[in-house]
């Protein structure tokens, strides 16, 4: 028997265009829906012909969660793991070691089946480039049936009113559904695979750079449209730019990455406003303007390889602050003494010299 679609109150007409950042959320107290303990992805290349085949240390030791109701933001350089932290949240990317939990089971030991139904329409996707994320030779109405079909969910007649009610969620007219991808705009094709992401009713969506192929006039829409949503839906939502300002006014938590870790991770306004990890206040005195007038911060020294990754912490040869103690071991988290904002905060680093906040 067909699962029946789980109808909300269809919600007609365009997308808050005032930013809502910090409106109403469900409370992020909850048991996380996805967590990552201590996960490492390598992959292996061809590297100086057939033969010699190098690992690529994508991912190392990185353990975060998103629970409903919540933005965890995810930023660093490029070529620092946002993506793949991405693709194993979601589930593209299984890992090489450590954990993938889903509502507390291990992900990968989960019978194939039971991880398509459950976790497949739990976890949804928003990827980079709506060009080429959506199937160009089918309308929209098909593109937006397509996980109600491959799911099950309800009658032919409520996965069409399911259609519409998706293009009224994300601010669309009726008559998009006939239209082909490339007949809309870059916004407009967001948007749909926003409304796509959607369509399962998720508890987690994870955004990979959903707004870095767009024009910067349409950029504010698409953000106050997730955060919108949020709002709305009780959403998770895992953000991942290389956009700080932008992940700084949509996150309530932010992890910052350098060669695969997460150096640091906590509360958006503790890590934009008192950085611990010397990599986060290099990274965050680009923009200014968050950490009121800061000087900007110039790294020096050899950029790391993945491949190679150096001993210790990665950022050493880059950081004002290392010695060789640096190059022994990476660090716990608060490594040694965590100076806490506040009794209930959750705000960790990876630093033997960790900054001081002002």
């Amino acid at each position: 028997m067909n699962k029946p679609v789980m109808n909300k109150p269809a919600m007609n007409g365009s997308a808050a265009t005032e930013p809502v950042a910090g409106g109403p959320a469900v409370p992020a107290g909850n048991e996380p829906v996805v967590s990552l303990d201590r996960v490492h992805v390598v992959h292996t290349a061809r590297s100086g012909g057939l033969i010699r085949r190098d690992r690529v240390h994508a991912l190392t030791d990185a353990t975060v969660s998103v629970g409903r109701g919540e933005i965890l933001g995810v930023v660093g350089e490029s070529g620092c793991g946002k993506s793949t932290l991405a693709k194993v949240v979601v589930g593209l990317q299984p890992p090489s070691s450590g954990t993938v939990r889903f509502r507390g089971d291990d992900l990968w030991s989960l019978p194939a089946k039971a991880r398509r139904e459950s976790f497949g329409s739990a976890v949804a996707m928003v990827f980079q480039d709506a060009s080429t994320a959506l199937n160009p030779r089918l309308p929209i109405r098909r593109i937006l049936r397509d996980p109600l079909d491959v799911h099950g969910r309800g009658t032919v007649r409520q996965r069409e009113e399911r259609v519409r009610e998706l293009l009224g969620l994300v601010g669309l007219p009726g008559h998009v559904a006939d239209a082909l991808p490339g007949g809309l705009s870059g916004g407009q094709r967001q948007r749909v695979a926003v409304a796509r992401a959607l369509a399962l009713e998720p508890d987690v969506i994870v955004a990979d750079e959903p707004t870095s192929a767009l024009d910067v006039s349409v950029r504010a829409q698409v953000l106050n449209l997730l955060v919108d949503l949020r709002a709305r839906l009780g959403l998770g939502l895992v953000f991942i730019s290389h956009d700080i300002q932008t992940v700084r006014y949509l996150a309530d938590r932010i992890a910052v990455m350098y060669l695969g870790r997460v150096v640091e991770e906590g509360p958006a306004a503790e890590v934009a406003g008192a950085a611990r990890h010397p990599y986060t206040r290099a990274l965050f005195s680009a923009a200014p303007s968050l950490l009121g007038g800061s000087e900007r911060i110039v790294l020096t020294g050899p950029v790391p390889s993945a491949t190679h990754p150096p001993s210790g912490c990665p950022f050493r040869t880059r950081c004002w602050k290392a010695t060789e103690e640096c190059a022994a071991e990476f660090p716990a988290a608060g490594f040694p003494h965590a100076v806490q904002a506040g009794p209930d905060s959750r705000h960790s680093w990876h630093c033997i010299h960790p900054e001081t906040p002002a």
